[in-house]
């Protein structure tokens, strides 16, 4: 009976040292700034990696189509003819709709000549959404970059 009365006074003691240790962690970010972005005013940089819009390059496509095998939704429409005489297949049209995107960035991670890549735009908000269904030429063009906006 004392061993129990022990390990409870133990058990009281680790929970009271753990309530302080994360009162001790709650106190020390009260003398923190508050992180606050103004957004439209402000925009925040985005790191090395991160997974904003994809960008294709379409000169270098060879529509094998191994964007759409891996996407896990079958997004990317590909759209290709035989050309006979050469033997190799001629990209016409390449679309996503990114209203259907995951950003998964298994298109990117598997394109063996490397014509996709995610850029830093985050900002694909519209108020139809059949203005979320990008061709190619609306993949090919490059935002403006967040460093270079001259708003910030």
């Amino acid at each position: 009976m004392v061993t129990g009365f022990m390990n409870y006074g133990q058990q009281i003691v680790r929970a009271a040292r753990y309530i302080g240790q994360c009162f001790m962690i709650t106190l020390s970010h009260t003398n923190c700034l508050p992180v606050t972005i103004q957004y439209p005013f402000e925009k925040l940089i985005t790191s090395k990696h991160f997974g904003g819009q994809i960008h294709s390059k379409f000169y270098k496509c060879i529509a094998c189509e191994v964007c759409v095998c891996v996407c896990p939704i079958d997004l990317p429409v590909v759209d290709w003819r035989l050309e006979t005489d050469i033997r190799k297949k001629q990209l016409l049209n390449y679309c996503i709709n990114f209203e259907i995107c995951i950003f998964c960035g298994n298109c990117v991670e598997y394109c063996p000549r490397n014509c996709l890549s995610m850029i830093e735009e985050y900002e694909l908000s519209t108020y139809d959404r059949r203005e979320l269904n990008y061709n190619q030429i609306a993949l090919g063009r490059l935002p403006m970059s967040v460093i270079e906006d001259y708003t910030i």
